[in-house]
């Protein structure tokens, strides 16, 4: 790998970290604030609704300009989130409800990641061939992976008695007056990994790809947009790729607050504590992603789409499962199997959208799709919750919906197979030669 890459890696780290240990805080505020308990997956609501609306405008953002220059920037807006979360006392004093103010710092924080995620991917493509795009995709989700399990324990660290005793004795400069409580400590901490993924962006270098400037109408945008959309999905690899990402995305955000809940409920675990179980969740997904970087090439990505669907049957075992090492292990498992059939479907899509589009539209159209999926799946979740359903009878829901989805998908790919011949051959095809094997219509 180029050495540019292990600095992408770096700042990815950090950001991603801050990212999660803030969602933790964020939760922590909340329940702080005496917030009802279906509004903690909106706050994921509000980070993800960026991602959609912003999606035909973040690609050539992110074409337009040198992409580590295009991180250092986005990962700036998150700072700004970060802070007016911290601030949160001062946003409510113009009228909004102190639990609203949150939600929208988060939101800021999510515009950033929604700038930001087009070019943090963009540019391995840039960057390497596309032999080594499910090698660096396997890093990549895997230390992303990692940064989530530090992220979720440091956050709840951070909100335990002991560690938050030692903060608030500490004086935090300029914003002294203002840290009060453990999770407005916890936020002060984690600006700092935000700051320190600026420092790294600062050193991720110039591939040197250029992009045709783009024009800045905001309807010549959404029509490029649209028509990227529409190419991605109309090709027989890309539209397979993409459906199962966006599932496995919208399904893991929505697993991240049942498992929360579930740990809450089930097993009897506080907040700082059931982050724990998020943290092992974590590490089995970077276990399924190194995995699948070194058993899975490009042109087999698609034999792995199986392993979906029994990760959505384990995950009916749930609500069965009472001792603790059962429960580590289950976990684990679940993690394992969606980072093994999530690492070659990312690498794969990505391939795709670099051979029919550019790096940034091409994320943006995955971007869109993944966090619509997202707000989908958290809006249902919301819903059940202000039912006051049961807890295992949402983890059944949960488990049957990525089953019979996934099935759904392979049944799809099968007659794509049958129709257009071998998805092997379609993988090796580059840039250049014809596109009527992938596309219902032309380039």
């Amino acid at each position: 790998m180029k050495r540019g890459f292990y600095t992408i890696m770096a700042a990815q780290f950090f950001s991603s970290l801050a990212d999660n240990a803030l969602l933790i805080a964020s939760i922590g505020l909340l329940i702080q604030l005496d917030g009802p308990v279906w509004m903690t997956p909106l706050l994921k609501f509000f980070f993800t609704v960026s991602y959609v609306v912003l999606a035909p405008f973040v690609g050539p953002f992110a074409d337009a300009f040198p992409k580590g220059r295009v991180m250092l920037i986005t990962n700036s807006i998150k700072v700004v989130g970060c802070l007016m979360m911290l601030f949160y006392e001062y946003i409510s004093a113009l009228g909004i409800a102190p639990d609203m103010a949150v939600m929208l710092a988060y939101g800021v924080v999510g515009l950033g990641a929604a700038a930001y995620s087009p070019a943090k991917y963009g540019i391995l493509t840039e960057l390497l061939p596309p032999e080594k795009l499910v090698v660096a995709n396997g890093w990549i989700e895997g230390l992303t992976v990692v940064s989530i399990i530090v992220g979720t324990v440091v956050g709840g660290m951070l909100l335990s008695p002991r560690v938050s005793h030692i903060l608030l004795g500490f004086d935090f400069p300029i914003v002294e007056t203002s840290v009060d409580t453990p999770a407005e400590a916890a936020i002060c901490v984690i600006a700092i990994f935000y700051i320190i993924a600026a420092a790294f962006n600062l050193y991720i270098p110039d591939t040197g790809a250029r992009y045709q400037k783009q024009k800045p109408n905001p309807v010549h945008l959404l029509n490029q947009f649209a028509n990227a959309f529409t190419l991605l999905w109309s090709d027989k690899l890309g539209q397979i790729s993409l459906a199962v990402t966006t599932l496995f995305w919208g399904a893991g955000a929505t697993l991240q607050f049942i498992v929360l809940r579930w740990a809450d409920k089930h097993l009897g675990l506080p907040l700082e504590k059931a982050t724990m179980l998020q943290g092992v969740f974590a590490f089995g997904i970077a276990v399924g992603a190194v995995a699948a970087a070194r058993l899975v090439p490009l042109k087999k990505s698609l034999h792995i789409l199986p392993v979906g669907v029994v990760m959505g049957l384990v995950v009916l075992t749930m609500d069965i499962v009472h001792y603790m090492p059962l429960v580590y292990a289950l976990i684990i498992s679940i993690g394992a199997m969606a980072g093994f059939f999530v690492v070659p479907m990312n690498a794969l899509l990505q391939h795709r959208g670099h051979v029919l589009l550019s790096a940034g539209h091409s994320i943006a159209v995955q971007n869109f799709n993944e966090n619509l999926c997202i707000l989908f799946m958290l809006a249902l979740y919301a819903g059940m919750l202000s039912l006051r359903l049961r807890t295992g009878t949402i983890v059944i829901m949960f488990g049957l919906f990525v089953a019979l989805s996934m099935l759904c998908v392979i049944f799809w790919h099968r007659a794509n197979q049958r129709k257009y011949g071998d998805a092997e051959r379609m993988i090796g095809i580059e840039k250049g030669e014809s596109q009527s094997h992938f596309a219902d219509s032309p380039h």
